[in-house]
């Protein structure tokens, strides 16, 4: 099996367990859930807030649906060319992670707001270890 669809099968796991988790057990503090925001569990006291939230969570696991869906199409019938474009594509799509989403979850993890503290850092490597998997399997299907 080439590298290539071995680190999308990979990510499709992954991404799989993360959103079941957001849609079943949103609250959760393992995985990715929302939880380990504290604002998440305070939101609770404002319906209306609270409904705005559990919206948002679902619109990005909704929009993970589709995205898995779409690699899963490319993983069954995509050439090796295509499966190594997508794999391309995936490196600076997940990296926009560092432009917005660090900043602000690194900036919520130092008022104490993330818990456990120290969360951010676990995310950027997690999000960091995804993007050089697909670099190292673009790697080794081009050579």
């Amino acid at each position: 099996m080439a590298a290539t669809s071995i680190a999308i099968i990979i990510f499709i796991v992954l991404e799989t367990m993360n959103i079941i988790l957001l849609y079943f057990a949103p609250a959760s503090r393992k995985g990715n859930g929302v939880g380990v925001f504290d604002a998440y569990e305070k939101s609770k006291a404002y319906p209306e807030i609270h409904a705005f939230i559990r919206y948002l969570v679902n619109w990005v696991a909704g929009t993970k649906v589709i995205f898995l869906a779409l690699l899963i199409v490319i993983l069954i019938t995509g050439s090796l060319v295509t499966r190594l474009i997508s794999v391309a594509v995936m490196i600076p799509s997940i990296a926009t992670f560092y432009w917005r989403l660090y900043p602000a979850i690194r900036n919520m993890d130092t008022k104490g707001e993330i818990s456990p503290k120290g969360y951010s850092k676990t995310l950027f490597v997690m999000i960091t270890v995804f993007i050089l998997g697909f670099a190292a399997a673009f790697i080794i299907s081009v050579t």
